[in-house]
């Protein structure tokens, strides 16, 4: 048995019809006695030129190993096909199994794309945390305001003592002030009681 590459190109209209399509081939090849080691769907692709009327296939790679019986048979399938718009059969000296080019490529774009959306997404919840502590620090500062009005407005009691005590103040400075006006008045009556005698008999004199 020899290994081969077949790729073929499925009319775009008929996209629902690859999974049987490769059932069928598939089943040829294990029938007699051959393997698959790598099969790759590469869906709808843009072609270098138009081909009956349509600029896109739907393209699929298979790696097989069989032998010339079984490979005629495959080749008279795709041509009898009116599904298939072209094939392309490849020797190769041995069995590949690793991903294509294609395939790395679109997994790559899948990964990129993850993360791309995980950044995005941490992102969002971070703005999201930012505004809801935002909206919660407001809120804490709202109820500091609200939630105790009495430290605001003061009771009743607390005014009349406030009150009480302004006009204590003003009746001690009303005091202090009389009696000081007083003594000032006494020593000066004193003082010109003293020097009144003297005064007199100067002027008897």
């Amino acid at each position: 048995m020899r290994h081969y590459e077949v790729v073929f190109l499925v009319h775009p209209d008929q996209s629902e019809q690859v999974p049987a399509m490769v059932d069928r081939y598939r089943t040829l090849v294990e029938t007699n006695a051959g393997m698959i080691h790598r099969f790759e769907d590469w869906g709808r692709r843009p072609m270098a030129f138009m081909i009956a009327g349509v600029y896109k296939a739907h393209y699929v790679l298979m790696n097989i190993e069989c032998d010339n019986e079984t490979l005629a048979e495959l080749n008279s399938m795709f041509k009898f096909s009116d599904a298939i718009l072209r094939n392309l059969v490849i020797k190769k000296n041995r069995a590949i199994t690793e991903p294509s080019f294609l395939a790395k490529s679109k997994e790559e774009n899948q990964e990129e794309n993850k993360e791309e959306n995980k950044e995005e997404n941490k992102s969002a919840t971070l703005t999201s945390e930012q505004a809801e502590a935002g909206h919660q620090s407001e809120t804490l500062s709202e109820d500091e305001h609200i939630s105790d009005p009495a430290k605001s407005f003061p009771n009743e009691e607390e005014t009349e003592a406030r009150e009480t005590e302004t006009v204590t103040e003003i009746n001690i400075t009303i005091d202090g002030v009389d009696t000081e006006s007083s003594a000032r008045v006494d020593q000066s009556m004193i003082e010109k009681d003293a020097d009144g005698p003297d005064d007199k008999q100067g002027g008897t004199n």
